[in-house]
Order: C-alpha cells, then structure tokens, then sequence
C-alpha cells in the first residue's frame, strides 16, 4: 500500500480544452485551448486533508477500481452509506463500499465473489472518503 501526500510544492498546468470530446460517432475537433488547469487544484478540494493510496487487488472491480489505480482520498468528509471509503480494520486497511443492512454497518466489495463484511464488534477506523479514482488506460486496451 502506497500512501502520499496530496500537497505539491510547485504547480504543474496542463492545458485545458473546453470542448468537450465524444465518445461516439467522431465530429470536426475545435482547436481552441481555452485554458490551463493544475489537476490538483481540480481534485483536491482539502489539500491539507487529502491524500493518495495505490488500489491492489480485485475486490472493487466492480466499481470501476482496479488494481494498480491511484485513489484521491479526502478525510475532511464524513462517511455515508454508498460511500467508498478507505478503512482500518483490526490494523489493516482496505477500501469498500460502506453501506447500512437493517440498521448495521457493513463493508461492500466491487465483486461478488467477496460477502459482506459487517462492522459491528470490529475496531474499525474511516481513513477517508475516496473523491477520485485515477485509472490508467494506457496499454489496457489491446
């Protein structure tokens, strides 16, 4: 597991294009950089709460994260049910859906194959609500 810290000592502008690019059927592009945008100031609304973990594993696949994929988490907010969270359970941490099942807290896998991890009588502690999953595309589609 790969912690960082999402503050960065210098700004890193990437250009912006303000048209919005489809994913269907192509049309003409528009060659107009409207602008210049640091991804960290567009990601990370609480930089001095905010950090960056590495996903491994397969049990979240189902909600898009994969192992490998680099997760923005924010520990300002506060845990809700649907939230995916990063969490210290018993010392160790992982990241799942956390959900409420009549009343009680359980821990929700991206992938069937793993139950339901309930929460109750557990010592357990929210690292954080994951705002971002980065996902690298590169190589991944051949």
């Amino acid at each position: 597991m790969v912690l960082g810290s999402a503050s960065i000592s210098k700004n890193f502008y990437l250009p912006l294009i303000n048209t919005p690019v489809r994913a269907g059927f192509p049309s003409p592009a528009d060659d107009y950089i409207e602008s210049k945008l640091d991804l960290s100031e567009h990601l990370v609304q609480h930089p001095n709460a905010t950090y960056y973990i590495k996903a491994i594993g397969d049990s979240m696949v189902d909600y898009g994260i994969y192992s490998g994929d680099l997760l923005i988490v924010d520990r300002s907010l506060d845990a809700k049910s649907g939230d995916i969270i990063i969490i210290a359970i018993d010392g160790e941490l992982t990241c799942k859906k956390l959900s409420y099942i009549k009343g009680e807290p359980f821990l929700i896998s991206g992938n069937s194959i793993y139950p339901p991890i309930p929460l109750l009588g557990k010592e357990a502690h929210v690292w954080g609500v994951v705002i971002y999953n980065i996902h690298s595309l590169h190589g991944k589609c051949s």
